[in-house]
């Protein structure tokens, strides 16, 4: 079916998939190739039409075994070399097993396209798959399953698959059982492997700054020779419709709960696909959302979300809530309202012209990146062609009101919900069949709030001068304002960020302050409510994003690049005229304690906040910036005012601004916004010792949880971000984490310790850090710290070989050119090296620190700070429950 085309001319976009070469080799293989100039990178992605629906019981999770092995060598690139190759290339390798397919992909300089490509095709075509590193691997895979039991999100997820289907694969645990993943042999893995892995099933997805004729003709050459082969076929059972309401009770160690409420949806190919697509967004996109301004904004939940998947032959509806326990028959109440609402009335104009702005704005980030593309294009490919992108899009902009109505009603049918409820141990009632059909039978769920009325705010033009380029962005110096504008062509987007640096840190016994006065701001300010200004920057592509650290604090947003100035004026008024009403700043206050206290249940971001407290002394940088359980709930709205009123008191205000726009026109647009902005005197910085210095710097805070896994976070002192030597802790890092690191190799590879071990460096303004982190099996903690320590030794006793320091600075140069393909990264770029770095000049060649490391100045590194008895820890105790 050829794609109607007139919707991208109305909006002014070009097709997605313009420009993109498709090729069939002889053998089945098939080639996609676009030529994207704008970037200096380039992405590989290898999408196998081989996944967790392909897989028979007896082999639930062979898919992602297989994944694993693929990186575990061929005949001709021993164990390991396939990562530090990549690496040494500058480029980024993973992988991920889905429902209906995995992929493989990498991303790095377009000049090294022609040696990752032959990386990847000997990969793909001869893995090794070695019966002794089979074996230690499925003990690495056995603790990712661990870790992924330890995550309430995935566990209720996932259950609701298995509430809701009686046979199809989806409802299966898909990274497969401990019981069944100990007993794949290598005969079971390169069974499949043969089997699947065959030219016909295997899309090549290439998009960066190519040659599109070279780049077939090198595939032709890799990958031409391979023997065509048949595919075997081992389709999931089909599943019935059923008309049943189910229900589902989990019990764990949580301090929040967790609601997971689905029904069957539809194919991806089917007609009422993009209306159950949009009924998501209505539902749940942006702060203007039905949900949100129904549960979120009255802190009935912490996060709430509704989206419509569909894998390949079957679809799920569901809409998921992390909220507190006692919250539960609220939420349910309210998801029940909203949801038979829509399916009653459909939505108002209105929110579907806002769903349909958001949904243009989120398909040109997906498609930005040239690996975002990439995947994109082998995606829609394996379902109905590559053109099907433009399809689908063109689909969802001529939905309508009825549409959305007619599909609710039909498919999110009272009668065919299902729920799971994840609940801490002990404590809330159970959710039951019948509170679910009380839901939805008597869905009053109280007064729903009225759609805001669309709001316009005047964007007056300034004169701001020629100010000065430096590293490709512009700087204009205004009274109180440093404008930093940067063109970024590529998508119709626009990336605008307000930040300033604080001044001073919170309190120990105001900890998160900062962040719950720059989070209440966006529940009000000037003339408009809370749902005003949502609804105000939503019709722009828009939504609204607050950040605090202990260094800065802001807001940033991304639109479609013709309203840049309208963003800017609402972003304005958010930040200097804020309402602070003590019931909306209560309100933030209750989910801001709902999501530190969630925290505690995330076993990657709670022992990190231990090992800092325990670094810091519990002050300064050792304060988690959104609090802790015992400081927010005495956080007080004068408290907030003042923290307010202080912090604009002093200092100036950096407005960014990144994408496809006219420098000239942009400089106008923010200068006739930002130009009356007071000069104030700069802020004062605090004084910082580093962690570790004090009295009680080293130890450990050990917390006790019943958890699969016990998780390990050291923290070492380390380079601050205007530290000479950040760069050669960063190539240290590069070292000794990641695919082919030394962490990596020694205590994943050999050891089968964890599936997740990492080394970086934890960079700020006045302080820093080397950081390591472990999760493994709470038998194996003291073999994992031993090791973890022994490891961190040698690199003061034995110093990087040439080879990996040159991979290591070839990443992470590499890394450095890759991350500018986003208009996003590129503002993030700009923001640290004004607000945290040494200035704009940084920007002009962000590689050069890199290069200029040596093996010397790694060494120095593990001698100066890797020093064992100043360490701090952080510790979730697991218990193997």
């Amino acid at each position: 079916m050829t794609p109607d085309l007139s919707v991208f001319a109305s909006a002014r976009l070009p097709p997605w998939t313009s420009g993109v070469k498709r090729q069939v080799l002889p053998n089945g293989l098939t080639l996609l190739v676009q030529r994207d100039g704008a970037t200096p990178a380039a992405a590989v992605v290898t999408h196998v039409k081989a996944g967790f629906f392909d897989e028979p019981d007896h082999w639930n999770g062979i898919s992602h075994v297989l994944e694993h092995m693929f990186f575990k060598g061929t005949p001709s690139l021993a164990v390991g070399e396939i990562a530090r190759a990549t690496k040494a290339l500058g480029g980024y390798l993973n992988a991920h097993t889905s429902y209906d397919h995995t992929a493989y992909f990498v991303v790095l300089p377009a000049t090294r396209l022609e040696q990752a490509l032959t990386i990847q095709a000997d990969a793909l075509r001869h893995a090794q798959i070695d019966a002794g590193e089979l074996a230690r691997e499925l003990q690495v895979i056995i603790q990712e399953a661990k870790r992924k039991l330890d995550s309430p999100s995935a566990v209720t997820a996932e259950t609701l698959h298995q509430v809701m289907f009686d046979r199809h694969r989806i409802r299966r645990w898909r990274i497969g059982t401990e019981e069944v993943l100990a007993r794949f042999t290598r005969d079971d893995v390169l069974a499949y492997y043969r089997s699947r892995y065959v030219p016909g099933r295997v899309i090549l997805s290439i998009v960066g700054a190519v040659d599109e004729e070279e780049v077939i003709r090198l595939a032709q050459r890799l990958y031409g020779d391979w023997p065509p082969a048949p595919a075997a076929e081992d389709r999931s059972p089909e599943e019935p419709w059923r008309h049943e309401l189910r229900a589902r009770t989990l019990r764990g160690d949580v301090q929040q709960a967790e609601l997971a409420v689905g029904w069957r949806g539809v194919p991806p190919l089917h007609s009422d696909a993009a209306p159950l697509s949009l009924a998501a967004s209505v539902l749940s996109a942006g702060r203007a959302s039905w949900l949100y301004r129904t549960l979120r904004e009255p802190g009935i939940v912490t996060a709430i979300g509704a989206h419509h998947y569909a894998p390949t032959e079957v679809g799920v509806f569901s809409v998921g809530a992390d909220l507190d326990r006692e919250a539960m028959d609220r939420a349910l109440a309210g998801i029940a309202a909203e949801v038979l609402r829509l399916g009653d009335e459909g939505p108002e104009s209105v929110d579907l012209e806002r769903a349909k702005t958001l949904a243009t704005a989120r398909w040109a980030r997906r498609l930005e990146s040239v690996h975002g593309r990439a995947a994109a294009y082998a995606v829609a490919e394996a379902l109905d062609g590559v053109d099907l992108l433009d399809r689908e899009y063109g689909e969802l902009m001529a939905v309508t009101p009825e549409q959305i109505r007619r599909a609710v009603s039909t498919y999110l049918h009272p009668e065919q919900v299902s729920a799971v409820a994840y609940l801490p141990n002990g404590r809330g009632a159970d959710l039951t069949s019948e509170a679910v059909r009380h839901a939805f039978a008597a869905p009053s769920g109280g007064p729903r709030p009225t759609a805001p009325a669309l709001a316009t705010v005047p964007v007056p033009l300034g004169r701001p001068g020629r100010g000065v380029h430096v590293a490709g962005t512009l700087h204009l110096v205004l009274p109180g304002t440093d404008l930093l504008v940067r063109r970024k062509p590529g998508v119709p987007l626009v990336t605008l960020s307000l930040y300033r640096r604080r001044s001073g840190f919170d309190q120990p016994d105001s900890a998160g302050l900062g962040a719950l006065a720059v989070r209440s701001a966006v529940r009000g300010a000037g003339d408009l409510d809370a749902a005003a200004l949502a609804q105000a920057l939503e019709r722009l592509g828009g939504t609204l994003g607050t950040s605090v650290s202990a260094d800065w604090f802001g807001m940033a947003t991304t639109v479609l690049a013709d309203h840049l100035g309208e963003a800017a004026a609402l972003l304005r008024t958010v930040l200097l005229q804020p309402r602070f009403e003590e019931a909306e700043v209560l309100k933030e206050r209750a989910t801001l304690l709902e999501e530190v206290t969630q925290t505690t249940d995330d076993m990657f971001r709670y022992p990190m906040q231990l090992a800092l407290a325990q670094a810091f002394g519990g002050v300064g940088y050792g304060l988690p910036p959104a609090g802790w359980p015992e400081t927010v709930p005495g956080l007080t709205v004068d408290q907030v005012r003042r923290w307010h009123t202080c912090e604009l008191g002093q200092g100036r205000t950096a407005v960014v601004a990144v994408g496809d726009l006219e420098i000239g026109r942009a400089a106008d647009l923010l200068a006739g916004l930002f130009q009356d902005l007071p000069t104030l005197p700069a802020q004062r910085a605090p004084t910082i010792s580093p962690p570790g210095a004090r009295g009680d710097g080293d130890g450990a805070r050990v917390v006790r949880r019943a958890k699969s896994q016990t998780a390990l976070a050291m923290i070492f002192p380390g380079p601050s971000r205007r530290d000479p030597s950040r760069h050669a802790a960063q190539v240290w890092a590069a070292i000794a984490s990641g695919l082919g690191g030394r962490l990596f190799d020694e205590l994943r590879e050999r050891r089968s310790l964890a599936y997740t071990v990492t080394a970086s460096t934890w960079q700020r303004a006045g302080a820093g850090a080397l950081v390591t982190y472990i999760a493994t099996s709470p038998e194996r903690e003291h073999e994992a710290r031993d090791a973890m320590l022994l490891e961190l030794a040698r690199f003061q006793e034995q110093p990087a070989t040439r080879r990996e320091l040159e991979q290591a600075v070839n990443y992470l140069a590499g890394q450095a050119e890759v991350q500018r393909e986003t208009g996003a990264s590129v503002a993030g770029e700009i923001l640290d090296a004004w607000l945290v770095g040494t200035g704009l000049e940084e920007l002009a060649d962000p590689a050069a620190g890199y290069r200029r490391v040596t093996v010397e100045a790694v060494q120095e590194v593990a001698r100066r700070w890797l020093v064992a008895e100043v360490r701090s820890e952080g510790v979730v105790q697991g218990t193997g429950a």
